[in-house]
C-alpha cells in the first residue's frame, strides 16, 4: 500500500502555483516503492523516479527529518541526494543517489527521516487565451536509516507488539527496535478502524480510539512491512 502523500502547493514565491493556458494538468511522477530502507554499511541506496506523463517535468527532491513545512534550503539531516533538482522527459525516469554523510545516529534503533519529491510541471502551451492552474505535486515518503546489528527481523517486529485495553480503545507498545507503520485496527469481531499513517516508533506506545464494542479479548490490525505489502495480524491483548 502506497502511503505516499499528494499534496498541492500553491505556485506563489518558493513552491509554485502559475496561471497558465492549455488544458489541466495532474500528477506524473511516481516514485518507486513506498518507502526506503538504509541499511548503515551500505555506501548509498538508490530510488527510481518514473515520469509517466506526455510532458517533461522539473523536479526538486529533498529529505526532511519530520517537519513537512520545513524550507529544503533550512534542514540539516545527515544524508546527501543527488541530483536535487532535475528535468525527467516523458516516460523517462531519473535515478535519485542517496548517501549517508556518517553523522552521528542512534545505533540501537532505527531513525526515520522522510523522502520528498516535488514535480513542476514544464511551461504550457500559450497559445491559447484560455486559462488554467498549473499545479505542482509533492510525493512523501518514508527513509529508515538502520543501524547494523539491530536486534530481530523487522518484518517480524509487528509480531511483538504488545496490546492492552484503554478508556476506549487500545494502547499498542512496541519493544523492537524498528518502526511499525500500522494501517487499521480492531477488536477481533468489530469493526477495524482505519490508522493509515500511524507509526510506532521504536521502544514506544500509541494509544487508538476504536468505534464500537471494545471488550474483546484479541485485537485485529495490518501493517505495512519492509517491501509495501500490507499484514494481517490477529494478537491477544493483554489484561
Amino acid at each position: 500500500m502506497n502511503s505516499t502523500n499528494r499534496l498541492f502547493f500553491t505556485v506563489f514565491s518558493a513552491l509554485l502555483l502559475i496561471l497558465f493556458v492549455g488544458h489541466s494538468v495532474q500528477a506524473s511522477v511516481v516514485i518507486t516503492g513506498t518507502r526506503v530502507i538504509y541499511p548503515e554499511k551500505q555506501k548509498e541506496v538508490t530510488v527510481r523516479v518514473n515520469n509517466t506523463g506526455t510532458g517533461p517535468v522539473v523536479l526538486q527532491s529533498w529529505i526532511d527529518n519530520g517537519d513537512v513545512n520545513a524550507r529544503p534550503e533550512m534542514l540539516k539531516v545527515p544524508f546527501v541526494l543527488t541530483p536535487p533538482i532535475n528535468r525527467v522527459e516523458p516516460n523517462k525516469s531519473q535515478t535519485l543517489r542517496i548517501s549517508y554523510t556518517g553523522s552521528a545516529l542512534p545505533k540501537d534503533k532505527e531513525s526515520v527521516f522522510w523522502l520528498n519529491v516535488l514535480e513542476i510541471p514544464a511551461k504550457a502551451d500559450t497559445s491559447s487565451s484560455q486559462n488554467y492552474l498549473q499545479m505542482a505535486y509533492r510525493s512523501r515518503i518514508k527513509l529508515f536509516f538502520r543501524p547494523t546489528g539491530l536486534v530481530g527481523n523487522p518484518n517480524d517486529a509487528a509480531q511483538s507488539l504488545v496490546w492492552t485495553r484503554t478508556p476506549g480503545g487500545l494502547k499498542a507498545t512496541n519493544p523492537t527496535p524498528f518502526h511499525i507503520s500500522l494501517v487499521t485496527v480492531g477488536i477481533t469481531g468489530s469493526k477495524t478502524a482505519p490508522v493509515e499513517g500511524q507509526m510506532i516508533s521504536p521502544n514506544n506506545s500509541l494509544t487508538f480510539s476504536l468505534p464500537g464494542n471494545t471488550t474483546g479479548n484479541s485485537v485485529d490490525f495490518e501493517f505495512i512491512n519492509d517491501y509495501g505489502a500490507l499484514n494481517k495480524l490477529s494478537q491477544p491483548i493483554k489484561h
